[in-house]
């Protein structure tokens, strides 16, 4: 499980501006999805409130950087669960058992894809491809590496992370 901050515009000021001043006069559209991964990783996600905060920062006009950040289906809009599942989708995977696997979980949470359970402790997203077809079907659960996965290996890797 990964601890992130609750939302606060001075530490993500702070936050663009560290990432500005190690990049020295670089663009600010070169810029941009670097500053929106470390709000992300601090925050877990990227608030509305940043959007025009990073506009202002990097003197780009909201509506670029709103693209940019709903463009990119690894930004989050809203706070992500206690624990993220990323499910691979590619085609290896599926050919693998990944299609069934992934029905079985979405009913097991009770939850979509892009979903988090009521308890707010798992959120479920689709990759499309880990580089792990060797290991398909695969997942990466907090952002470790999950693979070869069959209902039973998946509930061990999901108790794991379970309040």
């Amino acid at each position: 499980m990964t601890t992130i901050a609750t939302w606060n515009a001075e530490r993500a000021a702070e936050i663009v501006a560290l990432r500005i001043g190690r990049t020295g006069g670089t663009a600010a559209a070169a810029i941009l999805l670097p500053v929106l991964h470390d709000l992300q990783a601090e925050f877990g996600h990227i608030p509305d409130d940043a959007i025009p905060l990073v506009a202002h920062a990097l003197n780009l006009s909201r509506a670029d950087v709103h693209g940019v950040a709903t463009f990119y289906h690894d930004f989050r809009r809203t706070p992500p669960g206690r624990h993220v599942v990323k499910l691979c989708r590619a085609e290896a995977c599926q050919a693998m058992g990944g299609e069934r696997l992934a029905e079985n979980l979405r009913a097991r949470l009770k939850i979509d894809w892009g979903e988090t359970t009521a308890d707010g402790n798992v959120t479920l997203e689709p990759v499309f491809c880990l580089g792990l077809c060797a290991c398909a079907p695969a997942a990466l659960i907090d952002g470790k590496v999950a693979g070869r996965l069959d209902e039973h290996k998946l509930d061990a890797a999901l108790a794991k992370v379970k309040p």
